[in-house]
């Protein structure tokens, strides 16, 4: 899940590529943070600074196939009536990163589950660039540690399903920039990861240690739990 540096001060990070030759991209990341209120993270601010980190990397139109698109007929057919469109537009938008660690199809089927007879739905899309930054570092901390990542545990989840599930009324993940995942290796060497990067500048937000799973967001401050 590792990648080297390219200076002792910038950490890559994949971006879209734009052409068949690669480009070189750059992303500011301490810009982002959110608001938790009683009803949740619900105001996003963003900023830019020119001193703060940036992360870079240099693409390339070379990817597995089998890390794009999303195989409709594995989702539940109810869910899909109701969201069919936006999952393909939202797929679209998944495979535009350009990531090389994480399926699109595994993106976009965590939302397909319900609880107690209530389904989760897709984030709204205008919050849809939140998740691609935490996919992002996600991915950042795969390619540090050389792994995959095998699951997505948890990503958007609508304040009833939140509910649902016993999440914390003022979760991250209602606001889109949450990811629970799991990788090749133990929770607590993804977790030590993950801090670690951070901890250097990659993005500022929380990391939580699970026992079979990692909670990554890029909230705009460090906490870890």
């Amino acid at each position: 899940m590792h990648s080297e540096e390219s200076t002792p001060s910038q950490f890559e990070l994949f971006q879209s590529p734009t052409n068949r030759r690669g480009v070189i991209t750059s992303l500011g990341l301490t810009g982002l943070a959110f608001a938790a209120s009683s009803q949740g993270a619900l105001a996003f601010l963003s900023r830019r600074n020119d001193d703060e980190p940036r992360v870079t990397v240099e693409t390339s139109a070379s990817r597995d196939p089998d890390i794009t698109g999303v195989d409709e007929s594995k989702l539940p057919a109810d869910w899909m009536r109701r969201h069919g469109r936006n999952v393909r537009a939202y797929a679209n938008f998944v495979d535009g990163l350009g990531l090389r660690t994480i399926r699109t199809h595994d993106v976009i089927a965590v939302h397909a589950r319900q609880r107690g007879g209530l389904w989760n739905e897709l984030p709204p899309r205008k919050w849809w660039p939140r998740m691609g930054y935490t996919l992002r570092v996600v991915e950042r901390i795969a390619l540090e540690m050389n792994e995959p990542v095998t699951d997505i545990v948890s990503a958007y989840r609508s304040p009833a399903y939140n509910a649902r599930c016993g999440g914390r009324r003022g979760s991250w993940h209602q606001a889109n920039l949450a990811l629970d995942v799991r990788l090749t290796s133990r929770a607590s060497r993804v977790t030590r990861t993950a801090r670690s990067l951070r901890d250097q500048g990659l993005f500022k937000g929380g990391v939580g240690s699970y026992r079979n799973f990692t909670h990554i967001d890029a909230r705009g401050e460090n906490v870890n739990w």
